[in-house]
């Protein structure tokens, strides 16, 4: 126990001297929270029904808002599996407009903009447990709600459209749609559309009308509004539990196992914007000094040198701090 409540403990190769531990290279990736920050913030995002902001989690976990939103968002981009399948079957697919909340304002919903996402829905048959494609035109009576993708769109145009379906559905599927004109140019699916006229959508397209209405009010009512910069990545955070809302118990598990095989990102990926401590060259009036067995001496050199040596490199080339011990 104790071990978990410390940082992860660094291993070193005798041969080479290379350091390294258990969390490098995973979304735990030079953290310095403990392991069981980590496991308790995968337990309650995972199995939460509602889910967690990192305001939530701040007061949960005893730590600072930034770090509790950072913390947040490297879990929500472990939450997509590389390798999943594709929707299969019968597939309703239309789109929404949500609202979004701009700046650190409370949201309100007279100046509230609207982000256009796509969502796309299996329908199986409540008897078999299993999509069952019927006649065109036929009604999808007595069925359940399957698992589910969302995704922000650019616009309604067909490019959108299509390479949202595309990207989330497999070729042969049946899609029922709300007869868009986008949907005709998708020639390797099986189309149904469903004209809505004056009727409500949600009378036509039920299952995906729903998923609209509880991201709505999730949205609304976990965060007080979503942002459109991190958008995809809490509507990823949606559909993973709602894909497993039927055995969340196994949730924390399925988070953990992605999380270790997910691609570390920093802070500065996740905001998008270039580390400007990262790259750039900067002139030092000493290079670092290290403590070896035969005593200090300066980094990147075999023996000490001499201050009119470290004066005359001053005027050679800049050190550069991207890598300690590295010259330009």
């Amino acid at each position: 126990m104790a071990a978990l409540k410390s940082r992860a403990q660094t291993y070193e190769c005798l041969d080479c001297g290379r350091q390294t531990s258990i969390t490098a290279g995973t979304v735990m990736h030079r953290s310095k929270l403990p392991l069981t920050a980590w496991f308790w913030a995968a337990h309650l995002m995972s199995t939460h029904s509602n889910g967690m902001s990192a305001r939530q989690l701040e007061d949960q976990l005893g730590l600072t808002y930034k770090t509790a939103w950072l913390l947040t968002q490297k879990l929500r981009r472990s939450m997509v599996d590389p390798d999943r399948e594709p929707l299969e079957g019968v597939v309703e697919v239309d789109q929404a407009e949500i609202p979004f909340r701009a700046g650190n304002t409370f949201f309100d919903p007279g100046n509230s903009g609207k982000i256009l996402i796509a969502g796309a829905v299996e329908v199986i048959d409540r008897d078999t447990g299993q999509a069952k494609p019927r006649r065109k035109g036929a009604k999808y009576l007595d069925t359940l709600s399957g698992r589910i993708r969302l995704a922000m769109i650019a616009d309604n145009s067909a490019a959108s459209i299509e390479a949202f379906v595309r990207a989330n559905v497999k070729r042969g599927t049946t899609l029922l749609t709300d007869g868009h004109a986008s949907y005709p140019g998708l020639t390797d699916y099986r189309h149904d559309p469903r004209v809505v006229g004056k009727m409500a959508g949600h009378v036509v397209l039920p299952w995906i009308h729903r998923i609209f209405s509880l991201v709505k009010r999730w949205g609304l009512g976990t965060y007080h509004g979503l942002r459109r910069k991190h958008l995809d990545t809490y509507l990823n955070e949606f559909v993973f539990r709602y894909n497993r809302r039927f055995y969340r118990h196994a949730s924390f598990e399925t988070i953990l196992g992605l999380a270790s095989h997910h691609k570390p990102a920093g802070y500065w990926d996740i905001i998008g914007r270039a580390n400007p401590r990262k790259g750039t060259p900067a002139l030092r009036r000493a290079p670092r000094r290290r403590k070896t067995a035969s005593g200090m001496r300066p980094d990147g050199s075999g023996q000490a040198r001499s201050d009119d040596r470290i004066q005359a490199s001053e005027t050679e080339r800049p050190l550069y701090t991207a890598a300690p011990g590295t010259t330009g």
